[in-house]
């Protein structure tokens, strides 16, 4: 069991090479069906609302990229604090850790109200701003607005499920995930389709509305139940009598210095993705549709690395709080090639199979052709992508947030975007793709690089000051 191997890694015993791999892979499998719940999620919502016609599908792609950023900066502020409660068990603090939960929680929903706010207030001009025609303007506001509201449980879900994971219980968030999975699937059912149409319940015809709704219903109920788990199941962070909330500065600045790397990161990272959906826009909608179908058809291929990426921060993470520095360098090389594996695989099978991942997503032959054509592109970079997300997740482990995000900067605006931008024109959508896949691989040859420079196991930690 992954436990004894945690409490082995903690209490400084010996972890042969064999029981490295073992808990890599027990870490792992739960943290990888956990990311695929959840593009499965996305999934569903696109292949429904593909149903509807090019013009939603559009609406919804449209906005993607910008409910990215903002999920990315709510996951930023979460990992500032679940980064230093994994350093706190690994030290055997588990009173501390809890302290950092506390604070964790009550810093995290501040933040994600003020992300509501912030949301509302440019979700009316913000598919004008990204070059939608008048078709899908109004679909596309509608669906960020609700998105918008529902970031405090999407903010609940984000540091509940992440404290979870750091205390190496990555088993509760996964199989809360694949239930949120679940929940969504049933409210899609009950709010997109008018009643009688193949595949409805009966329910309400509310199209992109309604799978908006359908995900900030399943988000809201999931995060409920994981928040109980956190605060009253968790052996290690459940809440105990007489221990209070102590605020201290350490753990705000440690936790500021953690995220905002990984918020920069986000900024760099998806606000490319709004500057590449301004390129794509005006190809059409057709191919703002194929791209948005495409990008979802991808994220089951990319999220196991992710998966495996969120066990290496827990497992470094508390090798970092044990100091195990002779197991830290170990571990991260083994969860960057397991990943690298792993997603080596799912590109062969995206290539065969990117037929049919898109014929599930939408009927009209024209969308489906070219969402091949650039999937299969893009089979090609899988295996590098996996190194770069992966050897982040293990730099995350350590508190080292600055060097994934400067990665980033560079690949996405100084490879991705001008590749894109100079393509575009020339061959459409396909050349967009084209400098996507040559700029994941650069990045991934930048991760691969910085790790075989070994004191970043040693020398890049950050640690939080009580």
């Amino acid at each position: 069991m992954h436990k004894e191997l945690l409490i082995k890694l903690r209490n400084g015993d010996k972890l042969t090479i064999k029981d490295s791999i073992r808990l890599t892979i027990q870490i792992s499998l739960p943290a990888i069906m956990s990311q695929i719940s959840t593009i499965v999620m996305e999934y569903a919502d696109a292949s429904m609302v593909g149903r509807l016609g090019a013009h939603d599908s559009a609406s919804i792609g449209l906005v993607s990229s910008s409910t990215w950023l903002i999920g990315g900066l709510l996951n930023a502020a979460s990992l500032g604090f679940s980064v230093q409660l994994a350093h706190r068990i690994g030290a055997k603090d588990n009173k501390e850790a809890r302290n950092i939960m506390k604070i964790g929680l009550f810093s995290t929903l501040l933040f994600s109200f003020i992300m509501l706010i912030l949301a509302l207030s440019v979700a009316k001009p913000l598919p004008i701003w990204l070059g939608g025609n008048k078709a899908i303007v109004h679909n596309a506001s509608v669906y960020f607005m609700i998105f918008a509201c529902q970031l405090p449980f999407q903010q609940l879900n984000n540091v509940a499920g992440g404290m979870l994971q750091a205390s190496g219980n990555m088993k509760t968030p996964s199989l809360l995930n694949i239930l949120m999975c679940l929940l969504n699937i049933l409210f899609n059912l009950l709010l997109i389709f008018p009643s009688g149409t193949v595949g409805s319940l009966p329910g309400w015809n509310l199209g992109v509305a309604g799978a908006a709704l359908g995900t900030a219903f399943s988000q809201a109920i999931t995060s409920l139940i994981m928040l109980y788990w956190l605060l009253r199941r968790s052996e290690m962070l459940k809440l105990r009598k007489g221990e209070k909330m102590r605020f201290s500065k350490g753990y705000f600045i440690s936790a500021f210095r953690i995220a905002l790397p990984v918020a920069l990161e986000q900024i760099a990272q998806d606000g490319a993705q709004i500057v590449s959906t301004r390129i794509v826009a005006p190809l059409g909608t057709k191919a703002i549709a194929a791209n948005s179908f495409s990008v979802t058809a991808e994220s089951l291929c990319y999220m196991p690395g992710y998966g495996i990426g969120v066990a290496a921060t827990t497992m470094i993470g508390q090798s970092i709080g044990a100091k195990r520095k002779d197991l830290t360098y170990r571990l991260g090389w083994l969860v960057t090639i397991l990943g690298m594996a792993v997603m080596s695989i799912t590109g062969v099978l995206m290539y065969l199979f990117a037929p049919f991942m898109l014929a599930t997503l939408t009927p009209d032959p024209s969308i489906q052709q070219l969402g091949v054509r650039v999937l299969r592109i893009e089979a090609f970079a899988e295996p590098l992508f996996a190194a770069s997300i992966v050897a982040t997740g293990v730099l995350r482990g350590t508190g080292n947030t600055m060097v994934p995000s400067l990665f980033t900067l560079i690949s996405m605006w100084l490879v991705r975007l001008p590749l894109a931008a100079l393509l575009s024109p020339r061959v459409g959508l396909v050349g967009v793709w084209s400098a996507m896949a040559i700029e994941l691989s650069v990045r991934g040859l930048l991760f691969l690089w910085r790790l075989s420079k070994r004191n970043w196991s040693t020398k890049e930690v950050i640690t939080a000051q009580s």
